[in-house]
């Protein structure tokens, strides 16, 4: 029996927490200092975590290297097989010539380049991450916008910022509901809360991201389209989480969000699109070979027209995803038939055998193979639906499938890596040091509870993981400092949204979306300052919810 220590340092949290945190800074220091391929970067910090685990925390080699593998495993299924699949499917949409048409769809909302990536970033990404959630929305949102004319480095950090604000009611509200169902407060509540935070975000968002396209002077000839998408997606989001239902709100947010800004666009027109074209087409050295002025200004002055049979067409693929994850989501029966395929492995060496700091056994040691209500597989199953709606030959499938596969072979590996690393430091305690070091901070953690989130998505790449690290660690500091947990709770949910775009997963997940191979160091030093930006904001924001704006939290 193996149970971790918070403090195996001679006692002390704090020198314990700086050496559990090792295995991140080796992990982020390699990525953005040293510029080492992510996957190197990923097995280098796992060598630490796990000589951390052993060394430090003793915990038993066997014990720390099944850990390691529980994680890769989780790495491949569902992570990399989310990604293998999302790929897979925009692959087919080239095979069959059918991209071309969806790329003047896009054109027919507005030709400008600028809006298109605030509708297929941020509205469609939403709606994606409403449904699909573990990286689907970064790597199908990313393709979209390379296709589309995006240089692969600039819509990777677009897609990348775009996927923050619906990340806490991300797969119909998941975190949520796992903080709920972890801390004993009605998830009803912890969404109410999360819904008078995250808007704050939703309406900063769209901003950012047309200041990430074109700069200050795509931000001063859009901002009214900008403004439009996160009004409407800030308040839907509020008014959902908070009188309709949590798990919808990205949903309803989402398509809000859109109608907003095509309800505008009737109206409004912003200028100076073309001559965005020509800045944004111009490709740097670490944007790779894909885009580049030659391809966006395939979509540049009249809008193109197409007949509905044609635009019906183009958008099937994304029709058919929304469709299939709306209907096994919302339809109970379904779902449930679905989830009771899935096959829970006791994984060998942990279960039964790994305790908490607590001394309860541990509920992480179970794997979950959901072969088939994954993701991943309603994606490969929308992907046979538009290969028999295309009319795509079988063979002519079946290769691409295989292509994807192996220009995927080293994000895998990362992935894989990062993953063995969020395991092998969550179950041997070194995660549990770091937030017990933090939460010690006394009054100082109301304004610190966010960072915790943060840092639980930036390991592991999933907030509903963050949660489930953090979300009881959060109630207690609450009740010691005299604030309401269900804020600090909410903090958490909210404060993870931002460390989703540093994360080592999701860099690896955006890179092998659009091209970037082995150019994570180059996404994680762009996206670290926004993702900083919008923490500490969000810090802000906690702090004064617990102090002087009080009145913002539901009573």
């Amino acid at each position: 029996m193996y149970q971790p220590d918070p403090a195996p340092i001679g006692g002390s949290l704090v020198l314990s927490a700086v050496l559990a945190a090792l295995p991140l800074v080796t992990v982020f220091v390699l990525l953005g200092a040293f510029r080492v391929k992510a996957h190197w970067a990923a097995l280098s910090g796992l060598a630490v975590a796990l000589a951390v685990a052993v060394a430090a925390y003793g915990m038993p080699v066997g014990m720390a290297l099944s850990s390691a593998g529980q994680g890769a495993a989780f790495g491949l299924l569902p992570i990399m097989w989310i990604v293998f699949t999302a790929i897979w499917l925009y692959q087919l949409t080239v095979t069959s010539g059918r991209f071309e048409d969806l790329r003047t769809c896009f054109g027919m909302i507005s030709p400008d380049p600028r809006i298109q990536a605030v509708v297929i970033a941020f509205c469609f990404g939403g709606l994606l991450e409403a449904l699909a959630g573990f990286g689907a929305p970064v790597a199908i949102t990313g393709m979209m916008l390379v296709a589309i004319g995006f240089p692969p480095l600039r819509a990777a950090v677009t897609v990348l910022l775009a996927n923050t604000a619906p990340v806490a009611f991300g797969a119909l509200a998941t975190p949520i509901i796992t903080a709920g169902e972890l801390t004993g407060i009605p998830y009803e509540h912890i969404g109410a809360v999360v819904g008078r935070q995250t808007p704050v975000l939703a309406l900063a968002v769209p901003f950012l991201l047309v200041l990430i396209v074109d700069g200050s002077r795509g931000l001063r000839e859009t901002w009214q389209a900008a403004a439009a998408t996160g009004v409407g997606f800030a308040v839907a989001q509020f008014v959902c989480a908070n009188y309709m239902s949590v798990q919808l709100t990205d949903i309803v947010s989402s398509l809000v969000g859109a109608v907003a800004l095509v309800v505008l666009l009737r109206f409004w027109q912003p200028r100076g699109g073309e001559a965005a074209h020509e800045r944004i087409g111009r490709a740097t050295p670490t944007d790779g070979p894909s885009g580049g002025a030659s391809a966006t200004r395939t979509i540049v002055g009249e809008r193109q027209r197409l007949s509905a049979a044609r635009t019906a067409m183009a958008l099937l693929p994304y029709v058919l995803v929304v469709v299939v994850f709306s209907v096994v989501k919302l339809w109970e029966p379904l779902g449930d038939a679905l989830d009771a395929t899935t096959v829970k492995i006791p994984w060998p060496g942990l279960h039964g055998e790994l305790l908490t700091t607590s001394g309860e056994p541990s509920s992480t040691t179970v794997f979950s193979l959901s072969w088939l209500s994954s993701p991943g597989s309603l994606l490969l199953l929308c992907g046979f639906g538009v290969v028999a709606a295309y009319r795509i030959p079988l063979r002519a499938a079946l290769s691409d499938l295989v292509g994807t596969a192996k220009s995927l072979r080293w994000s895998a590996l990362a992935v894989v890596g990062v993953l063995a690393l969020a395991y092998v430091m969550n179950q041997s305690g070194q995660t549990t040091t770091i937030g017990t070091a933090i939460a010690g901070a006394g009054a100082a953690f109301v304004f610190l509870s966010p960072v915790l989130g943060w840092i639980g998505v930036a390991v592991t790449g999933s907030d509903t993981s963050a949660n489930a690290l953090f979300a009881g660690l959060q109630q207690v500091a609450a009740q010691k400092v005299g604030v309401d947990p269900a804020l600090l709770v909410a903090a958490n949910t909210s404060g993870g949204v931002m460390g989703k775009m540093v994360s080592p997963q999701n860099l690896s997940i955006a890179a092998s979306a659009v091209g970037l191979v082995n150019q994570e160091a180059t996404l994680l030093r762009v996206t670290l300052k926004w993702s900083l930006g919008l923490l500490l904001a969000l810090c802000v924001l906690v702090f004064l919810q617990a102090t002087v704006l009080a009145w913002m939290l539901p009573q």
